[in-house]
């Protein structure tokens, strides 16, 4: 596929859209994985969640932070009318898009790429899913599309976006949360438990908290989706 469009989302992290060739047409789920590959390093391959959603037709898009061989060469690097090699998406990392369900998505950095794409769909399609993405950045410079969730947020009555901010310096004028995600917090957002699935995304030890917290509170594991990246 040819790369149509880079998109700079923060220091160390793009936005890269590829454009689907002549004749490409596939059906996929939103909250899928796409697997890429260089033309001339074709024994490495790398798994990236899709940021664009089912109801994206013509492109694919993947955003990537700069993080080791392949994050790194494709952050540095990717430019428009290049090719990537690209493997058909793949994953059961899906939404549950139920009128009286709650989805509860954690993220750490750019595991927040696949739930802009829960957003985005469940939005376009006027869905009365809730959504609520409870985001961890290291300082307000790290947020990973906060222009376009802020939007959604306007158009989406059914949708929250809260960030908390870990490793701000003194005196930082961040107005919002700090510390990490804790139990408490996603508590906070819980209404109804029957109801609520919960979604993690990011670095291991997020998503080894996260299923901790699902053990503590009881829930099937039915109940949560997990995405470990490294």
């Amino acid at each position: 596929m040819i790369v149509g469009a880079v998109a700079v989302e923060a220091s160390d992290t793009k936005t890269i859209r590829l454009n689907w060739p002549a004749g490409y047409d596939v059906n996929f789920k939103t909250g899928q994985f796409i697997t890429c590959y260089w033309p001339d390093e074709p024994g490495y391959k790398r798994a990236y969640s899709l940021s664009s959603c089912a109801l994206d037709r013509g492109f694919y898009e993947f955003t990537v932070r700069r993080d080791g061989k392949m994050g790194t060469r494709l952050v540095d690097w990717i430019k428009p009318d290049q090719r990537l090699m690209v493997l058909p998406p793949a994953g059961k990392f899906l939404p549950v898009y139920e009128a009286n369900t709650h989805l509860i998505c954690t993220a750490g950095g750019s595991g927040v790429t696949p739930f802009r794409a829960f957003v985005r769909e469940a939005t376009r399609r006027g869905l009365e899913t809730r959504i609520t993405i409870l985001y961890s950045v290291r300082t307000a410079k790290d947020v990973i599309f906060n222009e376009e969730f802020r939007r959604l947020e306007r158009d989406n009555p059914h949708f929250k976006f809260h960030v908390t901010c870990t490793r701000l310096a003194e005196g930082d004028p961040w107005p919002g949360r700090r510390g990490r995600i804790d139990a408490a917090w996603i508590k906070q957002q819980m209404v109804d438990a029957a109801g609520t699935y919960f979604y993690a995304c990011g670095p291991n030890s997020l998503v080894e908290f996260a299923e901790g917290l699902l053990f503590e509170l009881g829930l099937e594991k039915s109940r949560m989706k997990t995405e470990k990246w490294g």
